[in-house]
């Protein structure tokens, strides 16, 4: 049972059913008096019944609401969840719309380095707090909270609220706490409400122009300075169309915020009119063109999603492929992708040895004070002791080398 608006004096948020865990339905109508009525439905209502009734009389007072009949079916909710849903119901209901109850602000990790690792992004639907909770335990380098193609377009206003109590609420450990906005103007709205919770990357999606990035760019900088945000918020466009692909240099170069650039294939090959394969000769072109407009840019470039999620010789074929084109990681819509992601994107054991063979070489020439570098009888070109330095480096953050 999903959520829908009864009149302008009642709504609904959430949901429940035998199907759903860790959410809760709300249906919430305002009252011209007699105070707050709740009723409640809870398998666990004999351990967490007293908990969950007082914190809907405590967003109810917050949201400034003073007579109301609420009714909770809860499906296992965590207490940011139901102050999500509290909050869009009585939204939904013409009510407290002006006014947000924020659950307690978990400890905000260290700021994102913008040349961070990010071989792997899991993308999680921004509407379904059931996998917000453990996805840090499979260890993507980012977790997305997705506001887009994975929520109904009647849900759009449901997961912009649920997202920012997730972003305050939850632990993702050392992952980066990534947002895919929707396709502006729309994407307007989530920013409003989402980057005051101090997100640490914005994907944008289906960009096309350099000023679609501006404009973000521009939002997310009032916002920051009018909350007191000092800490960087990156941006990530995503390519899905051959225009983008197109301006693809200049919307890298759009802010000195554009940490990577992206594409995603499945809207570009529709955008052409062809059908996507798993050897990606169709879009090989689109690709590289991304490799090369990041690196002129001197941002990352991350690929798109292998979509076949059964298929993991493919994802590893797929993601050593991206590696060889310049490439330094890919999106994943299941956990099972991100350890096969992870090896996909190592150097191999014979390319670390031979970067450090390499390095070792550069560093004695350094300390002798000689300007040409070789190793046994062959001379090293410069451009290979930088590639082999960032190889290390490379390794290093992913652990394969101490």
């Amino acid at each position: 049972m999903s959520s829908a608006v009864e009149s302008t004096q009642s709504g609904q948020a959430g949901h429940w059913g035998k199907e759903v865990r860790s959410d809760v339905h709300i249906a919430f109508e305002a009252q011209g008096g007699g105070g707050i009525e709740i009723s409640l439905e809870s398998r666990v209502a004999p351990y967490y019944g007293t908990a969950i009734m007082e914190q809907t009389r405590e967003v109810l007072a917050g949201l400034g609401v003073k007579h109301a009949r609420v009714v909770v079916h809860d499906e296992g909710a965590l207490p940011f969840t139901i102050g999500a849903r509290i909050e869009t119901a009585a939204r939904r209901a013409g009510i407290a719309l002006s006014n947000r109850w924020l659950p307690e602000q978990h400890p905000i990790p260290a700021p994102s380095l913008k040349e961070r690792l990010r071989r792997s992004r899991l993308y999680l639907p921004g509407s379904e707090p059931k996998y917000f909770v453990n996805a840090s335990l499979h260890a993507p380098d980012a977790v997305i909270l997705d506001l887009e193609d994975s929520v109904h377009r009647d849900e759009k206003d449901a997961a912009r609220v649920l997202v920012r109590n997730t972003l305050r609420a939850v632990d993702f450990g050392g992952c980066e706490r990534m947002v895919r906005i929707n396709q502006l103007p729309l994407g307007l709205e989530d920013l409003a409400e989402i980057v005051g919770e101090s997100p640490d990357l914005i994907l944008i999606p289906k960009v096309e122009q350099a000023e679609q990035v501006t404009e973000v760019d521009r939002m997310i900088s009032e916002i920051r300075k009018r909350s007191g945000i000092t800490r960087p918020v990156w941006i990530m466009p995503i390519l899905e169309s051959a225009l983008g692909i197109e301006n693809a240099f200049g919307i890298a170069t759009a802010s000195e915020n554009v940490a990577a650039l992206t594409i995603g294939l499945e809207d570009y090959t529709a955008d052409l009119g062809v059908a996507k394969t798993a050897e990606g000769r169709e879009s090989q072109y689109a690709r590289s063109r991304v490799v090369n407009a990041a690196r002129a840019a001197g941002v990352q470039a991350i690929d798109s999603v292998y979509g076949d999620v059964g298929d993991m010789d493919g994802l590893l074929h797929w993601g050593q492929a991206s590696r060889a084109m310049g490439f330094e990681g890919m999106g994943c819509i299941h956990p099972g992708q991100i350890r096969v992601i992870h090896e996909a994107f190592r150097p191999t054991d014979a390319e670390i040895t031979k970067a450090q063979r390499i390095v070792a070489a550069f560093e004695e020439a350094q300390s002798k004070g000689l300007a040409v570098v070789s190793l046994g009888s062959k001379m090293i070109d410069p451009p290979v002791v930088q590639r082999a330095l960032k190889l290390v480096e490379r390794a290093k953050a992913m652990g394969a080398i101490s």
